[in-house]
């Protein structure tokens, strides 16, 4: 117990491990974005709009690939996304 209000006290170690978990989450989504992006670009995505497609958990990957398969071009293509 802390002497300042009777609460426990919060050990170094257990704020360091909180963190660690924190950056684990992070550094995954950051890496799932990255692949993301990279697909596509693959598909004929300039970069600025593949990054914010793929910052975008709630569209779908494959929908905005197939779009641009289909034959959409990719500045209307993310327009009809977004």
């Amino acid at each position: 117990m802390n002497r300042s209000g009777g609460f426990p006290e919060v050990g170094v170690s257990k704020v360091s491990e909180m963190t660690a978990v924190q950056e684990i989450i992070e550094t995954e989504q950051e890496r799932v974005e990255r692949w993301r992006a990279e697909e596509l670009m693959r598909a004929g995505y300039d970069p600025a709009s593949a990054h914010d497609l793929a910052s975008r958990p709630d569209i779908d990957l494959h929908g905005a690939i197939q779009l641009l398969e289909r034959g959409c071009p990719a500045e209307l293509a993310v327009q009809i996304i977004l």
